[in-house]
C-alpha cells in the first residue's frame, strides 16, 4: 500500500465565525493597517453635550399632568414585564 503524503502533517483550523463576527474582523484588520479608526473628539463632545440635558430639559418642559401621565405609563409597562 503506498504511504499517504498528508501523514504528519497537522491541519490547522481556524474558530468557525459568523457572517458578522468575519465582517467585524475584517474592518478591525483594515483600519489597524490605514490607521483609520476612533472617534472625532468634536462629535463626541458635541453628543454627549446634548445627551446630558436632553431628558432634564424635556422633563422641565412637560406639565404637572403630563409628567403624571408618562410615569403612568412607565409604571403600567414595568409591571406587565414581571407578570
Amino acid at each position: 500500500m503506498p504511504k499517504r503524503s498528508s501523514k504528519g502533517r497537522k491541519v490547522v483550523r481556524l474558530p468557525e465565525r459568523d457572517v458578522n463576527q468575519l465582517a467585524r474582523s475584517v474592518i478591525d484588520r483594515i483600519e489597524r493597517l490605514t490607521g483609520a479608526g476612533g472617534k472625532n473628539p468634536a462629535a463626541v463632545a458635541l453628543g454627549r453635550k446634548g445627551g446630558l440635558k436632553g431628558g432634564r430639559a424635556r422633563m422641565d418642559s412637560l406639565t404637572p399632568e403630563e409628567r403624571s401621565k408618562l410615569a403612568r405609563k412607565a409604571a403600567k409597562a414595568r409591571w406587565a414585564a414581571k407578570k
